[in-house]
């Protein structure tokens, strides 16, 4: 029998997308689930699916006892949070696990962007213009020398978000500035707590991601897509994404992988960029050390990511590069749907004033992507129908 797997976190459509994946190669899949909306609890691939206990004790002890229960199993995560989480029980853990997640060394450096730049640059990665102020000082002296716009981020979100919320302040993931005074604005009652996100010059152009399964030091699966559509708007998490084949940006995947190798990175990984079409030049976002939102698409496009990671590191057996076409695309469709509501009645709330949206041809291509053949969904799939009515029913329920 195929050695079982245990995916902590079913809510979003990586979770789902891990049973699906998983389910379908015959791995009896158990997920643990934050709410009873959960789309992965109604996925016919799913085993078994629990609720998530309410404290991280709670979890632990969930954990083990459905290990015991099971006996050797893997071990799933989708959140940089709960890996966080679990690699402080980790060898509590391994008794029962296989444990299918980046250790806390290897994610607490791409945690943090200011060593994830550092690492970028040796490997020769290009990584864009960034202050990090470390004063109310510092960030005056950064607006008198950065290009604007700017994109504010926190190089370790996870290590400030108490401090933050203590005081107040709000934990952006990605803030937008058009000028010295607005930047100055903003990051004013920031002084409360003398922390300061990373001040960076905004990048044109498309998010590019580059993924990779790693170990042992050997890329063994490469993947790569664009993101056409964003939420927000000027740049966020992917609504509508698309294959780009591996004939692209090849030079810029070896690099990627340099920058893997150079932080001895052991799983799965995406290497997040700006790519500017324009001057073909791309810039270092971020690397995710964890599934990403993306990943319906490679389960789309034929790459089995969920499977191959079971293989290599559940199982020690050998993978192999998967071939998939450029052009394929995908939509998560509550966010494409909100985007396309700013387009049509909210553009002055896009942050980024340089980009123009024409109305009746955006609703014109949310409408016709609905009858492309190469189209689909990072909730719904006909084998698995179910998810998606949960989800709708989730939905109507918070309006109503």
């Amino acid at each position: 029998m195929p050695l079982p797997v245990v995916v902590l976190g079913i809510d979003t459509p990586i979770g789902l997308t891990i049973i699906r994946d998983l389910g379908r190669h015959g791995v009896p899949v158990y997920g643990i689930a934050r709410s009873r909306a959960a789309p992965g609890l109604s996925s016919r691939y799913l085993r078994q699916g629990l609720m998530r206990a309410a404290d991280e004790e709670g979890i632990i002890a969930q954990l083990l006892e459905l290990g015991a229960r099971l006996g050797p199993a893997c071990l799933y995560a989708i959140s940089e949070s709960d890996i966080m989480m679990l690699n402080r029980h980790r060898a509590r853990l391994e008794r029962c696990y296989r444990m299918l997640l980046p250790d806390a060394a290897r994610m607490e450096i791409v945690l943090d962007k200011e060593r994830t730049y550092e690492a970028a640059a040796r490997v020769g990665v290009r990584v864009p213009r960034t202050a990090h102020p470390d004063s109310f000082d510092a960030v005056r002296a950064a607006a008198d020398t950065l290009r604007f716009p700017v994109v504010l981020k926190w190089s370790d979100p996870n290590g400030v978000v108490r401090l933050l919320e203590g005081a107040g302040l709000a934990l952006d993931k990605a803030r937008y500035c058009q000028d010295a005074d607005e930047l100055l604005r903003y990051l004013a009652p920031y002084q409360a707590v003398g922390r300061y996100p990373l001040i960076q010059e905004y990048c044109p152009g498309y998010g590019l991601g580059q993924f990779v399964l790693m170990r042992d030091g050997v890329a063994h699966c490469t993947f790569q897509h664009r993101r056409v559509h964003e939420w927000p708007p000027e740049g966020g998490v992917s609504t509508l994404c698309e294959t780009v084949g591996l004939e692209q940006h090849g030079e810029l995947m070896l690099r990627s992988v340099a920058l893997l190798r150079a932080l001895r990175w052991e799983g799965i990984a995406m290497v997040e960029y700006r790519h500017d079409p324009l001057t073909g030049e791309s810039a270092l976002m971020e690397i995710n050390g964890r599934f990403w939102g993306s990943l319906p698409l490679a389960y789309h496009a034929g790459v089995s990511f969920p499977w191959m990671l079971y293989r290599l590191q559940g199982l020690d057996q050998s993978v192999t590069q998967t071939a998939y076409v450029g052009g394929i695309q995908c939509r998560f469709m509550i966010a494409e749907t909100k985007r396309l509501l700013r387009l049509l009645f909210q553009q002055k709330k896009v942050t980024d004033r340089q980009l123009r949206w024409n109305r009746g041809a955006e609703l014109f291509g949310y409408l016709r992507d609905f009858l492309r053949p190469n189209m689909h969904y990072f909730v719904f799939e006909w084998r698995d129908p179910m998810p998606l009515l949960r989800d709708l029913w989730a939905v109507a329920r918070r309006r109503g």
